[in-house]
């Protein structure tokens, strides 16, 4: 099993060959031909699922009133999400009540984002279409959920059919807000994660791959091209990792504004 890109791979066989999307569909590893079949993207899934599991467990095994370093950290990071994308589009009662929710919105998108620069990993695991398609399900699913359960019998008409707009027009206006409503919302917040963290990968592995080439086989002046390539790299790196929790955070916020906005009394 490979666990760095396969454009590292090659490029290390002394060929430079820029980054395909061949990365984001590798070779099954356990169980291949099942229903249960499993490659490197899937592990990688499973081991984060894993790894919050662990952390949340060591995070609240002893709770004190007076906080140590560890649960200190974990409360502060679990106060950020809660204030700047609960609470803020749904107020402290409501967001109380949706916060477990969210609260694994915003955890297992980063998990899954953040293994794209991790070592040995080199893959966000949320590249590939499957999660972000089951995650803008779950944030459809919820805010559907939530203006009918705020508003039985009126959340689908009165979403559909505005209040206060000529009936003539609902021709047109229904249409408008049933695609941007109940289209719209759920195909820009999978293509937004999807995107942001496949391309973010195909970059890292070109600059990395051609980095590789440069030092080590290209000969001449190209090493210096590789340092230029190589700390190129490193900045995008980082930013990858501002990427990661910002495409979290883009992602729980919006989720959140869509319950606020299924909830909100002209629903």
């Amino acid at each position: 099993m490979h666990l760095v890109a396969p454009g590292l791979i090659r490029a290390a066989e002394g060929e430079f060959h820029g980054p395909t999307l061949d990365d984001f569909f590798p070779p099954a590893v356990f169980f291949e031909g099942t229903p249960f079949e499993m490659n490197r993207i899937m592990l990688i899934r499973v081991l984060m699922v894993v790894v919050l599991l662990v952390l949340f467990w060591l995070g609240t095994r002893k709770m004190r009133v007076v906080p140590g370093r560890w649960q200190a950290a974990f409360e502060f990071v679990l106060d950020f999400v809660r204030k700047h994308t609960i609470e803020s589009q749904l107020g402290v009662k409501e967001g109380r009540r949706f916060a477990p929710l969210l609260m694994t919105v915003f955890f297992l998108v980063f998990a899954f984002n953040i293994t794209g620069i991790v070592p040995g990993l080199n893959m966000p695991a949320s590249a590939v279409v499957g999660f972000p398609i089951f995650m803008a399900v779950v944030a459809y699913v919820s805010f559907i959920y939530a203006g009918i359960k705020k508003h039985p019998g009126k959340f689908f008409k009165n979403s559909l059919f505005p209040a206060g707009v000529p009936k003539p027009m609902y021709a047109l206006v229904t249409p408008i807000e049933f695609i941007s409503t109940f289209i719209v919302r759920p195909v820009t917040l999978a293509l937004r994660l999807l995107m942001n963290m496949l391309v973010g990968h195909m970059i890292l592995v070109l600059l990395f791959s051609a980095t590789n080439f440069f030092v080590l086989y290209a000969g001449g002046l190209f090493p210096a091209v590789g340092a230029f390539t190589f700390s190129f790299g490193i900045a995008f790196t980082l930013f990858e990792m501002f990427v990661a929790g910002l495409q979290a955070y883009v992602f729980t916020l919006l989720t959140a504004l869509y319950i606020q906005l299924a909830l909100a009394d002209e629903h």
